[in-house]
């Protein structure tokens, strides 16, 4: 299988909290993800980039929040995240990055 460019634009890069760390436990991994990218494209750009077969995607969007810049009042972007679970005996090491 070839890895194409797009699969990298879909993938930005792993998450490490204390949550996904958690969830690795259980055979998941999360990954920050482009905002407009479905489930089926986060999907075929994991099992494409890392060789694992996944079980199941679950994504969340996390809205930005409202900060303060130097008295300028910004907003951070909103971050969409992806929890991939893999089929058991594949793992991901995410502390090597893409």
């Amino acid at each position: 299988m070839s890895v194409k460019a797009e699969h990298y634009d879909i993938i930005r890069k792993p998450l490490v909290t204390e949550k996904s760390t958690m969830a690795s436990e259980n055979g998941a991994v999360v990954f920050e993800v482009s905002i407009d990218s479905n489930k089926p494209q986060i999907k075929e750009a994991v099992e494409a980039l890392f060789g694992v077969k996944v079980k199941a995607v679950n994504t969340s969007i996390t809205k930005g929040k409202q900060k303060r810049f130097k008295g300028v009042l910004g907003r951070r972007k909103d971050v969409k995240k992806a929890f991939v679970t893999l089929e058991d005996g594949n793992t991901i090491d995410v502390t090597t990055g893409l």
